[in-house]
């Protein structure tokens, strides 16, 4: 499901303590979501802003967003500020209804800034320094630069903090974790160790493991930012390097939106973030009311079904990245969704006719208090001249997937009269739900000693996804920090990097009844990266029941099997091979091996819980759909059995069906239901929406 691994801070704890605020205040239940679209005053002529706002609250659009990367307007020299044209933009706005997110612009400091001050350049690892004339060239880890932002950001902040045409804040742009290799980053990167470790370099030798190969430092100041291309760079280091490259990108949000609410008024803070999810979520800045994310879906990576599916879309792209973000402070928006066809992929094809729509709904259907597309005019010139908007180069003429958010928008608006509290749901639904346990820092740990070059940890995560989507399931991602006993099922798949204290917070939430799904290459490592000085795999051995004896690892053109109730599954990335303790049930064993026979999969009940150990990684999921299948018909918990492609969410006493496959599929409303959007036979890019 996931081409790239899903930037932002490792440490996710630090969810954000407005949650409760954001849900009961910042947006209204009977609205369901919101709609607007990003509009560039500064690229038009003033002549045409009045006719471009009329027409974008026309179409039915509630808010617009402005001043993204308009540093160079807003700032045209050191400390001197502009604000009067922005000022009549928003004054446009408010004449038509619409309400405006401002934008911090600082992802494009302007020239002047980077002539005077060429320090603040990102230097990558090659030694390449980025230069004027793209976006996001500025290095989040040079104090220079952070003052120059943050004087900008807070005179922004203090002309429109309590003006109430504006109802919140998107901080700089896609603001993705920066691994430079300037000196201030340099130097940060010490200061950073410093702090982790108390001062004390005799830790950090420790932690790092420098006797081994003559690694060893005497000072701090020896330390320099790792060289992740040269071979056999220590890994522990490497993990350290990029749980600072997340600390610094979300400390720079976060100082930006400590200066936006020193002056804001009623006004929320957000960023919108692209879910990479190998750098982690950028909601761990304790600040920020809620997080928003990025989502585009066609772009000819070819991730979706059939002949016509990449003009449609991995089909679960955006239904991860809702359970992803939510769960961080109970709302989400997404800030930019793709309109139409883009500039920048490999190969940039014109979405599936009502394909916009569906993603419009897949959005919806997660619980998205709003919805904002890039862009509403196409450009005339500029790097993204072929991208897309509302409306195409003349400005007026609707392109077809602004005739797209137009009927979404229609649709949203006639079932507002319908809906319920966000969260009237079916009892069958929520009784299905499940959380998968996610920490960036384990995907660091594996990445960089996979150990078999096959190994793709979301490739691995998204078996379990996969499965539990097609349960018709509800999914959050979850931190540690979380309370787990929420979950009637807990998957923590791949988890390497674990402690006594997770291992026991484990334990405690099975032991009350919870069901808990641990996968291989979980816990056998400590937080610092290093085997504990025990049997292989002992951390969760007395919680899963099994002593790990070996683990196996085969050739890609010679896969072996795993047997599961009759049927074998192909393997060949990972295979821990099991002996389990009394009272575990063998669920599944190897064959075709020297060890065959030997288990791969485990079931043990332990307090009024249970737990379940997937040994093994397949190659196409079905084993793991399986486990999953038998776990859920243990505990008496009902499921669907709906393909790929196909979704089924609730929300506000909805029920949205979704068809990303390529045929039409055939749903069944419960008795009762009424339908308000589509039919019971869904074609593909199709949407069913129904009252139960």
């Amino acid at each position: 499901m996931i081409k790239k691994a899903l930037a932002a801070v490792a440490i996710v704890a630090a969810l954000c303590p407005g949650a409760s605020q954001a849900r009961a205040g910042w947006f209204d239940e009977k609205d369901l979501t919101l709609t607007g679209a990003y509009y560039y005053p500064e690229h038009w002529d003033e002549s045409q802003w009045e006719r471009d706002l009329k027409r974008m609250h026309d179409l039915g659009f509630e808010f617009t967003h402005f001043a993204e990367f308009a540093w160079a307007q807003l700032e045209p020299q050191e400390g001197v500020y502009d604000f009067g044209w922005l000022d009549r933009a928003v004054a446009l706005a408010a004449k038509y209804d619409l309400k405006v997110v401002m934008c911090t612009s600082t992802a494009t400091p302007p020239v002047w800034l980077v002539r005077k001050y060429p320090e603040v350049l990102i230097r990558e690892e090659d030694g390449t320094v980025l230069d004027h004339g793209a976006r996001q060239h500025a290095s989040f880890a040079s104090p220079l630069y952070r003052r120059l932002a943050e004087r900008m950001v807070e005179a922004l902040a203090r002309h429109y903090g309590s003006d109430s045409r504006i109802v919140g804040w998107q901080i700089d742009n896609e603001p993705t974790v920066q691994y430079d290799y300037g000196s201030a980053a340099e130097s940060g990167f010490r200061d950073f160790l410093r702090r982790r470790y108390g001062g004390s370099v005799a830790e950090l030798n420790r932690a790092w493991g420098t006797a081994f190969w003559s690694e060893v430092y005497s000072s701090f100041d020896e330390v320099t930012l790792p060289k992740t291309r040269q071979q056999f760079m220590n890994p522990h280091q490497i993990l350290d390097y990029k749980r600072y490259a997340a600390w610094v990108t979300n400390d720079f949000i976060d100082s930006q939106c400590r200066l936006i609410k020193k002056h804001a008024r009623n006004q929320w803070v957000t960023t919108n973030n692209i879910p990479d999810y190998d750098r982690g979520i950028i909601g761990g800045s304790p600040s920020l009311d809620f997080v928003s994310y990025t989502r585009y879906m066609v772009y000819g990576d070819n991730e979706g079904i059939g002949r016509r599916g990449y003009r449609v879309g991995n089909p679960l792209r955006i239904a991860m990245a809702n359970d992803f973000f939510r769960p961080v402070s109970g709302t989400y928006g997404v800030m930019e969704l793709q309109p139409g066809q883009v500039n920048w992929g490999a190969i940039n094809p014109q979405p599936l006719p009502g394909a916009v729509r569906l993603w419009l709904w897949s959005v919806f259907a997660g619980g998205a208090d709003f919805i904002c597309t890039y862009r509403y005019r196409q450009p005339l010139f500029g790097m993204e001249q072929y991208h897309y908007g509302i409306v195409g180069t003349d400005g007026v003429s609707l392109t077809p997937g602004g005739r797209e958010y137009e009927r979404f928008m229609g649709e949203v608006r006639a079932l507002r009269p319908e809906a319920r509290s966000l969260d009237t749901k079916p009892a069958d639904y929520v009784g299905r739900t499940a959380a998968i346990l996610w920490n960036p820092e384990n995907y660091w740990s594996m990445d960089r000693q996979k150990q078999n070059s096959t190994w793709n940890t979301f490739r691995h995560l998204d078996h379990y996804y996969k499965a539990l989507k097609a349960f018709g399931a509800p999914v959050d991602f979850i931190t540690e920090e979380t309370s787990f006993e929420a979950y009637p099922v807990v998957v923590a798949p791949a988890y390497e990097l674990a402690d006594s204290a997770l291992v026991d917070k484990w334990k405690r939430y099975v032991e009350r009844g919870g069901n808990l799904v641990l996968t291989c290459r979980t816990a056998l490592k400590d937080r610092s990266g290093h085997f504990p000085e025990a049997p292989f795999g002992a951390m969760a051995g007395a919680l899963t029941g099994n002593k790990i004896d070996f683990y196996d690892l085969l050739l890609p053109d010679s896969p072996g099997t795993v047997t599961m109730d009759g049927k074998a599954y192909e393997w060949n990335t990972w295979g821990d091979v099991l002996t389990p303790g009394g009272g575990s049930e063998v669920w599944a064993a190897y064959s075709g091996e020297f060890y065959e026979g030997r288990p791969a999969v485990t079931f043990r009940r332990l307090g009024r819980g249970t737990v379940t150990y997937v040994g093994v990684d397949t190659r196409d999921g079905r084993l793991e759909r399986r486990v999953l299948e038998k776990l859920y018909a243990r505990l008496g918990i009902g499921v669907m059995d709906l393909p790929y492609g196909v979704t089924v969410e609730y929300r506000n006493g909805f029920g949205i069906v979704l068809n990303y496959s390529d045929a039409p599929y055939r749903f069944s409303v419960p008795r009762g239901a009424r339908i308000l959007v589509g039919g019971e036979t869904v074609p593909t890019a199709g949407v069913l929406v129904f009252r139960f």
